[in-house]
């Protein structure tokens, strides 16, 4: 009868270290799964914070400048309105700016035709392009605190067109 209760006091002792060391087991997981979070959380901060806008202006015409100040960089457009001024700055090279309600900057679209006097994709999204199914090479790169996105555009045609756009974020 002592040997039965020695063994039943044992084995209950045994089931106590097995469930704590499958608690501690259980927390330590928990700790590790929480530390990788923090870890992607901060590496995706911190690779934000390092890109950095290579594109931000077109021929001194920054987002959210003034209207007054975007026409004093550009001259006299070919259109002009208080919501877009169009611009043609030679034969291969146009220019739109869009502007909100107050008269800021809200987008800068550049099309270069047949690529000529545009500047070199890596210099304004860097990486590779992506390939559309039509043959058309595109990318666009948001920058969320800067509040805005750039996007380089090169169609397929067999006089490709070269659209440069800086847009405000919507928020």
């Amino acid at each position: 009868m002592k040997s039965r209760a020695k063994f039943q006091s044992c084995a209950v002792k045994f089931s106590y270290l097995i469930v704590c060391i499958f608690l501690v087991l259980i927390a330590m997981a928990n700790t590790n799964g929480q530390n990788q979070t923090q870890k992607v959380r901060l590496l995706k901060a911190h690779t934000e914070e390092i890109q950095q806008p290579i594109y931000r202006e077109y021929r001194g015409v920054r987002l959210n400048m003034t209207m007054e100040e975007a026409r004093a960089k550009l001259g006299n457009a070919a259109f002009r309105s208080d919501e877009l001024d169009f611009y043609v700055l030679s034969a291969d090279e146009t220019a739109q700016i869009a502007y909100n309600a107050v008269h800021k900057v809200v987008t800068i679209s550049v099309d270069y035709t047949n690529g000529v006097g545009a500047p070199d994709y890596q210099t304004v999204v860097s990486g590779a392009l992506l390939e559309r199914p039509d043959g058309s090479l595109y990318k666009m790169v948001e920058y969320k605190s800067e509040g805005f996105w750039v996007s380089y555009n090169k169609s397929a045609s067999t006089v490709p067109v070269v659209t440069i756009t800086l847009q405000v974020s919507r928020k």
